[in-house]
């Protein structure tokens, strides 16, 4: 579905994408791990086109997206899309269902009395009823990661991006999160693209893993092949230790 070739994006001097390679196929979980700074956002943020990249291709369904210039051609593009950010990115004056809705007048054709039930629909997806009429402040840490993907839900895009999916939740609610994503998986098809550093989760949910590197994919594969992985990069970053090639900059 989404064919990424030799993909380069730098921040004046400093170089994130280095000629990043990855396939990622139509309706499976495709997880990106690697530590920070190694271009994971910068990665999906080129994917849906909030940065545009110097060189390389993103080809989604046949049509290269790279370069588009047009706003109206990449809000097209962008529909496809749906974007979970980290810390959920709720409304604070809004009430649930209408952070849910939000999207809706400007992604979508549903008229505006559909928005009440669409609202219902999608925040029973993620197991959560009767809450519409509550404010942001009044839900738990993953109350809000549920209802932000709700509102993802709500425009029914055919990529989900998830940025750091289950950051700052408690075991339990990671586990929760993590069946949500398969379960949307199971009942709509929908591809996922997920950035992660909860390597618990990422066995759980992935078709393929990907670790990105100094700015390129050091392995792309199942999860079994992963785990199996003589890469001295994968297998110290699985098993999360300081010893390897990967060196951490300590400050006092």
């Amino acid at each position: 579905m989404i064919e990424i070739k030799e993909l380069r994006k730098s921040f004046g001097d400093k170089h994130i994408l280095r000629g990043v390679n990855l396939n990622i196929k139509e309706g499976e979980v495709t997880t990106i791990i690697g530590g920070s700074g190694t271009g994971k956002s910068t990665l999906i943020k080129c994917i849906i086109r909030l940065l545009e990249p110097e060189s390389g291709s993103i080809v989604v369904n046949g049509e290269d997206i790279t370069h588009i210039k047009s706003e109206m051609a990449l809000a097209k593009v962008r529909r496809n899309f749906g974007y979970l950010f980290q810390e959920g990115a709720l409304f604070d004056s809004l009430t649930v269902g209408e952070n849910v809705t939000f999207g809706l007048k400007y992604l979508t054709d549903a008229p505006k009395s559909e928005y009440a039930k669409i609202a219902k629909e999608k925040l029973a997806l993620v197991g959560l009823k009767d809450i519409e009429h509550l404010k942001p402040s009044e839900l738990s840490g993953g109350m809000k990661k549920r209802v932000s993907l709700a509102r993802v839900l709500a425009t029914e895009p055919k990529v989900i991006l998830y940025d750091e999916p289950t950051s700052g939740l408690d075991p339990i609610m990671s586990e929760i999160i993590s069946e949500l994503i398969l379960g949307l998986k199971k009942k709509l098809g929908v591809t996922s693209i997920v950035i992660t550093h909860d390597m618990k989760s990422a066995f759980e949910i992935s078709d393929t893993m990907a670790m990105l590197y100094e700015g390129h994919v050091e392995l792309a594969a199942g999860v079994k092949e992963f785990k199996k992985s003589n890469n001295p990069y994968v297998k110290q970053f699985i098993e999360g230790s300081s010893k390897g090639p990967i060196q951490m900059q300590i400050r006092n």
